[in-house]
């Protein structure tokens, strides 16, 4: 039995290939639409194409369907056979798209015979109905792309705009030199040297060189045509509805945006021309879903002082930042960098640098919750103050003699906040500094942010050390700005930047105590009017506090000043500034016109 049985197998599947064969019964035409429906809902073209009488033509529509149809997209087919006749049978399609997404139809189909196997008959219309020769399936999510990125105001921020996109061939490098002299206008980096570097960094055939708003396109668009190897490609893109706003707190609502019409797109599916002058175009649409309403992303952003931001970062020459933020709401409401500042990344909210004296209104806070003093206290600011081997000049070695505290911290007396901080518990500093905001991780929705690092200090030159700003203590000029709002707001604020995405923190929101809050205010208040910022008391209502941090070998300094003013609180940041002045320079540039209007 067993000798027989083997060769008459191999016989049946020599006869009948992929229709399959039983020992038990003929083929038939359901054995082809079964297999047919089972090949196409294994997205498997070339199995599907070679159980029709025509494989190549119909493998090939078939690869074209699956092409045009979302990647992810599901097929499940059932076959029924109608009437009495065994050669026609219903392919129930059932398309899945996901997120209740289900294009479902039916197609007839016949079979034919061909010696004892049996064939699906290929005509298009096995696909689809609707389907014809010369046509093929074009899967589209159907979004709100014209949905704008708003400031708190309404005003638009970002939205959809048409750019040109300048690619260059390899063959045509010659003509970077030409190419370089047209955009020269646009982006003074582009040279020769440049676009040629591209290249070198890649083995691609074309390369783009820059990506230009319509408008400038259309200024240059006839002399880019002309050079050879050039060619533009319009697409578009989420840009700054005005070409002069940019803050690094803007480059993650493209994420934000995107997420926001993806979860209220729509779709269809059309058939298209994939041939002659109407290629691509639509000529039947066979399924469509509309997409949802998709309000305007809100951001906490303000437009007006954004720019004032820009504007005053603009005029220093050094590396500079200004983060302002809302003590009432905790929204972001300025982030700007100048170019040498950009040029590190975003560091105005990733960015660590020693805080200075600007983390005396911590060192302070600590000291009257301690008990150690209130702003009235008679305390001693010597021109230096040694402490465990370590001696803390004040700057210039000035000596102000037995001051009150309010004084002391308005004059910024290192000598008298390390002899605070050594009279302070190890945790004293991180305990209060969290409760300014500053060591609290924050998940922002739309940023990459750090808030600072202050370390417990063990030994009393650890504690001196931190107590002005110096040591192991980091902030970014965001955590700082935190931290001036949650003194302006009287607990921890939680900073946000989009609303409705609400931002989260490994550590709750806690109030400040009452008489800490009013007594830092008012010695503030006291640095503007009689201390280390008196050039700002043109500003109404300012409070703020200097610093300056060395850094790398102490031979140079960052510049800060920090504060509040109204609703705006802000820390601004001059990298290797060597003093305060040139932050406050900067922060007054900003707040007269941001405090008027």
């Amino acid at each position: 039995m067993t000798r027989r049985c083997i060769p008459w197998i191999l016989l049946c599947a020599l006869l009948f290939g992929s229709t399959g064969c039983s020992l038990f019964s003929d083929p038939s035409p359901q054995d082809a639409f079964r297999a047919f429906a089972d090949a196409l809902g294994r997205k498997d073209a070339a199995a599907a194409g070679a159980v029709t009488d025509d494989q190549t033509a119909a493998t090939a529509a078939i690869t074209s369907m699956f092409n045009g149809m979302a990647k992810d997209a599901t097929l499940k087919i059932g076959t029924s056979q109608p009437g009495d006749d065994e050669k026609t049978a219903t392919l129930d399609y059932s398309w899945s798209f996901g997120n209740d997404k289900a294009f479902d139809y039916a197609a007839t189909a016949t079979a034919t015979q061909a010696g004892d196997d049996w064939r699906v008959h290929w005509d298009t219309t096995v696909l689809n109905p609707k389907l014809k020769p010369g046509m093929t399936f074009q899967y589209s999510d159907e979004k709100n792309i014209l949905t704008p990125v708003t400031d708190r105001d309404g005003q638009p921020l970002l939205t959809w705009q048409t750019i040109g996109v300048v690619n260059l061939t390899r063959q045509h490098l010659d003509s970077a030199g030409a190419l370089a002299n047209v955009l020269h206008a646009f982006d003074d980096t582009i040279t020769a040297e440049s676009v040629a570097a591209q290249f070198s960094a890649t083995t691609d055939d074309v390369v783009t060189v820059v990506k230009l708003r319509q408008d400038d396109l259309a200024t240059v668009n006839d002399q880019l045509t002309q050079i050879p190897g050039v060619s533009v490609v319009e697409q578009g893109a989420l840009l700054t509805a005005n070409r002069d706003v940019y803050s690094p707190a803007v480059d993650g609502l493209h994420e934000l945006w995107q997420k926001a019409i993806d979860e209220s797109a729509g779709w269809s599916v059309t058939l298209v021309s994939t041939e002659g002058p109407n290629k691509g175009q639509p000529t039947e649409q066979l399924a469509s879903t509309p997409p949802r309403d998709t309000p305007p992303l809100r951001t906490t952003l303000d437009i007006r002082l954004q720019l004032l931001a820009q504007q005053a970062v603009a005029k220093e020459a050094r590396p500079t930042v200004l983060v302002a933020i809302s003590p009432s709401t905790g929204g972001i409401l300025a982030a700007a960098q100048n170019a040498a500042a950009s040029a590190q990344g975003p560091i105005a909210f990733s960015g660590a640098y020693p805080p200075g004296s600007t983390f005396k209104t911590i060192t302070t806070a600590a000291a009257l919750q301690a008990g150690l003093a209130e702003p009235g206290t008679p305390e001693a600011c010597p021109g230096t103050v040694t402490v465990e081997n370590r001696t803390i000049p004040n700057e210039d070695e000035f000596d102000l003699g037995t001051v009150p505290l309010s004084t002391a911290f308005a004059k910024s007396c290192n000598t008298t906040m390390a002899a605070l901080a050594d009279q302070l518990p190890a945790d004293a500093l991180p305990k209060m500094a969290r409760l300014f905001g500053i060591g609290v991780d924050f998940v922002v929705p739309g940023l990459t942010t750090i808030t600072g690092n202050v370390p417990n200090a063990d030994t009393p030159a650890q504690k001196v050390e931190n107590g002005i700003g110096q040591g192991t203590v980091t902030v970014s000029p965001f955590g700082l700005a935190v931290a001036e709002a949650s003194l302006g707001h009287g607990s921890t604020i939680t900073p946000t930047l989009v609303v409705g995405e609400p931002t989260t923190a490994d550590t709750p929101s806690q109030p400040i105590p009452g008489p800490v809050v009013d007594d830092l205010r008012e010695m503030m208040r006291q640095t503007v009017a009689d201390g280390t910022a008196t050039t700002l008391q043109d500003v109404p209502g300012l409070g703020g506090k200097t610093g300056t941090a060395e850094f790398g070998d102490n031979t140079h300094s960052h510049g800060w000043f920090a504060g509040i003013a109204g609703d705006i609180a802000f820390a601004t940041l001059v990298v290797g500034g060597d003093t305060s002045s040139p932050a406050v320079a900067v922060s007054g540039d900003f707040l007269r016109p941001a405090v008027a209007g």
